[in-house]
């Protein structure tokens, strides 16, 4: 018997072979242990001082396909700053009110999740 811990998709097996005769079949039975952290690199905000204190965040879990603004760039209720990609779908995420954007905390092909927030305005 030979003993393998093998990592799927972050979820770690413990697994044990049994070394059979020519011809037979091995036996695998794997036993599921704990998931392990990956580590995920995590960019550093991108921002021109200091962030604003009006956030723009997520409505859903996705990736950032597409930065629409611009660190300083005045915007009006309801412009889209970031477009995310969720499903297929491609989702405007809108500013709440009127102000200027003070940091954009992602960049495109980011996986984010749903209530992170994407970019300030002052």
């Amino acid at each position: 018997m030979k003993n393998y811990t093998i990592t799927v998709n972050g979820n770690v097996y413990d697994v044990t072979v049994e070394e059979g005769q020519a011809g037979s079949t091995a036996v695998a039975a794997p036993k599921k242990t704990m998931p392990v952290a990956t580590p995920k690199a995590v960019a550093a905000p991108k921002t021109a001082g200091s962030a604003g204190s009006i956030k723009i965040e997520a409505g859903a879990a996705g990736k950032v396909f597409k930065i629409e603004a611009n660190v300083g760039q005045a915007v009006k209720k309801g412009d889209a700053v970031v477009i995310i990609e969720a499903m297929k779908m491609e989702i405007p995420v809108v500013a709440p009110e009127d102000g200027t954007v003070a940091s954009i905390d992602v960049a495109v092909g980011d996986a984010i999740e749903a209530g992170a927030t994407l970019a300030t305005l002052n």
